[in-house]
């Protein structure tokens, strides 16, 4: 690294550091007249008002900001002050004023303002917290930031940001402190920073920790405009000892040499990406209950992903080859050096003069820059300038370079996006407890329902027992005393026999009486025990009522009990039919997590895509999205099948809660999406649980996701057959005449197009409307549905062109008869890159075969087949294109009357 002491002075200053705030700065001069810059205080609270500048950035809006410029100004070295010792310096500071003065001669200065101007003295801390300070705090806050340094080779852009300070610490340059502050400020835990260290040499970019690795590719987002650079190294940082031996590793690497200027110039741009990932917890939601207002289920709180990037610059100086010496190799070193930094201000002249065009790809270096400049960055740009006059036009020109980039203006934004897997850990964590909740609350309300149960048998049954005891014990009571009532009236009535018989005899014998006055006594006490045996007999009578009605009693008792029961078993029916319900919900939330992995993967695919475009594939499909963001994470899908089963998730297909039937279909598309559950999905019936959904179903969120689940079943060719046979191709035709939703439109084309690819069904498929269908879809006019109509058409055209080859069939194509011609050569050279290459496929295919030549000649298809043949990107669409004209006779004879040659 170049260390050279005369790039600095070692000076201190006392006092506070007040940073700029970004302000909205527009001069039409050179000279600028800016305000002065707003106080530290201010400037922290646009950094650090975190809700409002998040919730901004976020909405898209962004938090306006002018690139911040500072000027310093190096210390005379040995051989100037030599060489000058007569003259005076050509620049003139005036710190506190935050002005600089550029002399012509004695008499005559041209006055400069900047946001900082630092002295030869001014140490290399007060550099960092001036300049680089406000934007590492902004990358922490979410933000991208870029530090960049610019000047005269030998001015002190490498000892500024480049200098380690291992063995003076107050020497360090902004690298090494802004990473330090990085390290103070992230945790270990859950955020994460890397590095990567590149250098821009000779317009190639280099890998300064893998010098293998000497051809980098720059990527640019699309939508977003990021600029990534995937092929370089990411080396992830826990400490400040790792990063400066990271540093030291690069600077060996790093290409410098001996100029007259300076004993060790870079030759190369030095380019330092710091990527920080910090983690931010939102705010908690919940779900309300069916049954009440009281919620259930507590989603946790939803982790942000703060994604931003420091890119700290260290530009090669710029030089004049007669003052620097450069000869040979490094002559071309040091064109390739003016060049770039040329390229750079010519961006920066356009964007200080809102230009409609910026010329950014004219260089590596600007497209690296481009997010600096006029895009979403937090930008601070640190001009170097030498003291000697006889470098003055290089000075100026490094002066009116700072000033045209005050005049850029950037928009910052917050890349902020959801933390899904966090989020889906945390809802599987909440799930599992419930369950376990709720299989120890149904186990204790079982054993709660056995255990009275039980208790209630035992009661009836011991009051049963005890009433027949004791109606038993009575009975044989009275039998026992009314039979021995009946022995001794007997005894008694044979023993008065006896007795008033032979006294009476006697006395009759003796007298001369008869016994009638004896036996009438008798019969009196005969006729009272009767009497007292009947009441007797009354007694027991109302005994056994009595006891008949305390019998009774306990059978009341009883069919209390028996209702108690019956009470108890209606609570049991509620505690199952909750527990369905709970199952259900079980089921929503877990298809909710399945959607949550598949969105984020699918983001993820999306920005490491960028925006290349994608081959064509015959298979194309609006829906392997979803299968290629599933392929890495089935876990969510096999814990689905044998947590809930497939029956179960098809059986809320029909459900008549529509959340959970919206939930449900979800669910079936999702696993649709992976060819390991296509098969299982169709002999479940899956296939016509969903063809159902789209005859019956009104919902338009319903039938877009139906039509996309069809699709991928429409990619397995058994299931295209099932398909035609269950009258698919007729529903998916309703729907397309029916559906306004792009969406819907766009899934609906994606499984005909699929269907298209089937040279077996070609006939079919054309006679029950698909086709026409297809041709109709077109209204809509979404990019997204006409690439499905143009990828349908290109299918087709290409199984036509096979049936025509091996003669299964002659005559003018389908497609030609059902109109779709004319739109063809209308789209074949549409902007959008899907729909123009699957019609410039469609186009050769169809000319292949002779009998649609004169249709296509005079429908203007020639002049298209001529244009793919001369300007198509695709090679292998244009040597097509070229057979296919060379081949055909009445093409030929056509182009020779028209005189147009391939």
């Amino acid at each position: 690294m170049a260390s050279n002491g005369n790039r600095n002075g070692n000076g201190t200053i006392k006092g506070t550091i007040k940073p700029l705030a970004s302000s909205n700065i527009k001069s039409s001069s050179c000279k600028s007249r800016f305000p002065p810059s707003s106080n530290h205080s201010q400037g922290s609270a646009l950094r650090r008002t975190s809700s409002a500048s998040s919730a901004t950035a976020a909405g898209g809006d962004g938090v306006p900001g002018r690139v911040r410029v500072a000027v310093r100004l190096r210390p005379r070295n040995a051989e100037e002050l030599i060489a000058d010792a007569d003259f005076a310096d050509c620049v003139e500071l005036q710190s506190e004023l935050k002005r600089l003065k550029l002399r012509k001669n004695n008499w005559d200065s041209e006055t400069y303002e900047f946001d900082e101007v630092l002295t030869e003295f001014a140490s290399q801390k007060r550099v960092y917290e001036v300049v680089a300070k406000p934007v590492v705090e902004s990358v922490l806050d979410g933000y991208n930031g870029t530090v960049m340094a610019y000047g005269q080779t030998g001015t002190g852009k490498t000892f500024t940001l480049g200098r380690l300070g291992e063995e003076d610490t107050s020497a360090r340059g902004i690298m090494v402190r802004s990473m330090e502050e990085i390290l103070v400020n992230v945790s270990p835990e859950t955020d994460s920073v890397s590095v990567s260290y590149l250098q821009l040499y000779m317009e190639t970019i280099q890998d300064l920790l893998d010098p293998t690795n000497d051809n980098i590719s720059i990527v640019e987002d699309p939508k977003t405009g990021d600029v990534s650079l995937p092929g370089a190294s990411h080396v992830e940082i826990r400490d400040e000892q790792s990063f400066l031996e990271l540093l030291k590793l690069g600077e060996a690497h790093r290409i410098a040499a001996n100029t007259k200027l300076n004993t060790e110039s870079s030759r190369s741009h030095a380019i330092l990406m710091v990527h920080v990932k910090r983690s931010v917890l939102g705010a908690e939601d919940a779900i309300p209950s069916e049954t009440d207002k009281s919620s259930h289920f507590v989603k946790p709180p939803k982790t942000l992903v703060r994604k931003s990037k420091l890119v700290l610059v260290d530009l090669a100086g710029s030089e004049r080859v007669h003052k620097s010496g450069s000869e040979g190799h490094m002559l071309e070193e040091a064109k390739s050096i003016n060049l770039s930094l040329s390229a750079l201000g010519k961006c920066i002249n356009a964007l200080a003069e809102n230009s409609a065009h910026v010329p950014v790809r004219d260089s590596k270096l600007t497209r690296l820059l481009r997010d600096s400049f006029g895009g979403t960055a937090r930008t601070s740009l640190i001009v170097t300038i030498g003291p000697s006059p006889r470098h003055r036009g290089e000075t100026a020109s490094t002066i009116l370079f700072g000033q045209r980039a005050m005049k850029v203006e950037n928009m910052l934004r917050i890349k902020e996006e959801f933390d899904y897997k966090s989020l889906a850990r945390r809802l599987e964590i909440q799930l599992d407890k419930l369950i376990a909740e709720n299989e120890r609350q149904q186990k204790a309300f079982d054993d709660e329902v056995e255990r009275i149960n039980l208790e209630a048998q035992n009661r009836v049954s011991e009051v049963e027992r005890n009433f027949t005891d004791a109606l038993e014990k009575e009975r044989l009571k009275c039998q026992m005393e009314y039979m021995g009532s009946v022995k001794k009236l007997e005894e008694k009535m044979i023993e008065n026999q006896r007795k008033h018989g032979c006294d009476g005899f006697e006395k009759d014998k003796c007298n001369g009486e008869r016994p009638g006055f004896s036996i009438a006594e008798d019969v009196a006490d005969v006729k009272k025990l009767l009497e007292k045996e009947i009441h007797m007999r009354k007694e027991a009578e109302e005994e056994v009522i009595k006891f008949k009605s305390q019998l009774g009693q306990c059978t009341d008792s009883g069919a209390g009990e028996v209702a108690e029961i019956l009470k108890l078993q209606k609570a049991l029916e509620d505690e199952v039919h909750q527990k369905k319900k709970l199952e259900e919900e079980i089921i929503i939330l877990r298809s909710q997590m399945l959607q949550l992995t598949f969105e984020a993967d699918q983001m993820r695919r999306c920005l490491g895509r960028g925006g290349s475009g994608n081959a064509y594939n015959g298979l194309d499909s609006p829906m392997p999205q979803v299968r290629d963001s599933l392929n890495g994470h089935k876990t969510p899908v096999s814990a689905l099948f044998e947590q809930v089963g497939l029956q179960k998730i098809l059986a809320l297909l029909e459900s008549e809660d529509a959340n959970v039937r919206i939930h449900a279909v979800k669910v079936v598309a999702n696993l649709a999406a992976e060819e390991a559950n296509q098969e299982r999905i169709v002999e479940a019936g899956g296939l016509t649980s969903l063809l159902m959904l789209l005859r019956s179903n009104e919902d338009e969120t319903v039938r877009r996701v139906a039509a996309g689940a069809i699709a991928n079943l429409a990619m397995n060719e058994a299931n295209q057959e099932l398909i035609m046979v269950q009258g698919g191709v007729s529903l998916l035709s309703i729907t397309a005449s029916d559906a306004e939703d792009p969406q819907t439109l766009r899934m609906v084309a994606g499984a005909i197009a699929n269907l298209c690819g089937n040279d077996k069904l070609q006939a079919t498929l054309r006679s029950e409307g698909g086709i026409k269908a297809l041709l109709g879809m077109v209204r809509c006019g979404h990019p997204d549905v006409l690439s499905q109509v143009a990828r349908g058409i290109a299918n087709f055209a290409k199984c036509e062109s096979r049936a025509s080859t091996n003669g299964v069939k002659s005559g003018r194509s389908l497609l030609i008869d059902d109109g779709a011609l004319p739109w063809i050569v209308q789209n074949a050279n549409n902007d959008a890159a899907p729909i123009r290459r699957h019609l410039e496929l469609a186009l050769c295919h169809l000319a292949q075969h002779e009998v649609n030549a004169k249709d296509m000649i005079s429908g203007g298809a020639l002049w298209e087949l001529v244009r793919i043949s001369r300007d198509c990107s695709r090679e292998d669409i244009r040597n097509l294109a070229c057979r296919t004209l060379s081949s055909s006779p009445v093409f030929r004879a056509e182009m020779r009357r028209l005189r147009i040659e391939l």
